[in-house]
């Protein structure tokens, strides 16, 4: 594999990330252009769902026809239909780039190998998987909907050293450092929405600044006058038997009614129902009783998890993960942890889900 390649490649991905939390339900996608001496001369990359995707966003910047002869690297295999936008393997073919290098196969069956077979058949030598891992990492929320129809879930947590969420009494400002907390803030916008649970809202009465807003309130212990409910959109999930009075949901508010086990809202109706509403991802922040049922129904695909360097030592203290009572190691949900850096005084671990 030639070295320049996974260098662009890199550069496709970083370019890509920028279109985070802007272009669901599309993929993130950057796009390199060298000419015929391989000097880079464009860069793109999808700005906005809608907007044009990362290679019409490089090509169409040149204006010369410098890019003839030329190889053009993208992180993900270019598109072959008409969508908000025309075939972006055309407009390759059409510029007359003889080489183009691909970071994966996207899976959408609408694509799934259509703008390589195009590529090929126009004369245009194709070289596929460079940086592969990486390039469906980048985009694991856009596979997962292609690939398994089905939502995304991310689930945050901040803790002490020893695993805390709160005191005893329910004080938790603040475990992490502001560095911390504005580093979440930012990872929030990469996710369709925000989900959190009612005990949250109660105990924290936050605002949760997003697009879209997921309350889990089996009994609709809340009440609208509660900070969460007053701007975006607001998906509150309540149990399928639970009484509520229409006249009084703001128009912001949409109710769905989920299945019940126990008194709590069930894991798996609640996310098969947001997906049919188009969410395909969503990140989780709540206390110890809602993180952990996503543990135990196993549908965490990834955990961030800020451990600041603090310890409660209290025995009552409130954990991050509250779940069944579990006898053996060997009943462990097993995790992988995929990255793990410094945040300020702490420290962030990435784990993703072995499947």
């Amino acid at each position: 594999m030639d070295n320049r390649y996974e260098k662009m490649m890199r550069k496709c991905i970083t370019l890509a990330r920028k279109g985070a939390g802007k272009v669901s339900p599309n993929p993130m996608v950057g796009c390199v252009v060298l000419d015929k001496n391989g000097e880079v001369i464009s860069t793109g990359y999808h700005h906005k769902y809608g907007e044009n995707h990362a290679e019409r966003d490089a090509l169409l910047k040149l204006k010369n026809g410098e890019e003839k002869g030329g190889t053009l690297i993208v992180n993900l295999e270019p598109c072959s239909h008409y969508g908000k936008t025309p075939p972006c393997a055309d407009l390759i073919i059409e510029r007359g780039i003889k080489k183009v290098v691909i970071g994966c196969i996207d899976n959408n069956p609408k694509v799934k190998g259509g703008g390589v077979n195009k590529l090929i058949k126009a004369g245009i030598k194709t070289e596929i998987g460079v940086l592969e891992d990486d390039c469906r990492r980048l985009n694991e929320v856009f596979f997962t909907d292609v690939e398994q129809n089905r939502t995304f879930v991310a689930l945050k947590t901040a803790t002490t050293l020893d695993g805390k969420i709160s005191t005893s009494s329910g004080d938790s400002k603040w475990i992490t450092s502001d560095k911390a907390r504005a580093y979440a803030k930012r990872l929030r916008k990469c996710y369709d929405a925000i989900l959190t649970s009612s005990s949250t809202v109660i105990a924290d009465n936050p605002t949760m600044k997003h697009k879209t807003k997921i309350i889990l309130d089996t009994s609709f212990r809340t009440g609208f006058e509660y900070n969460i409910y007053k701007s975006g959109r607001v998906i509150l999930v309540i149990g399928d038997k639970t009484e509520l009075n229409a006249d009084n949901v703001p128009n912001n508010v949409e109710i769905l009614r989920c299945e019940t086990d126990n008194g709590h809202i069930n894991i798996k109706d609640m996310l098969s129902k947001i997906y049919k509403l188009g969410i395909k991802s969503v990140f989780v922040e709540a206390g110890g009783t809602l993180c952990g049922s996503f543990i135990r129904e196993g549908c965490a695909d990834i955990i961030y998890q800020f451990i600041a360097p603090k310890v409660l030592n209290d025995n009552s203290g409130r954990s991050c993960f509250d779940g069944d009572k579990t006898s053996l190691v060997s009943e462990c949900k097993q995790f992988c942890i995929r990255e793990t850096k410094r945040v300020g005084d702490d420290i962030l671990v990435v784990c993703e889900s072995l499947g």
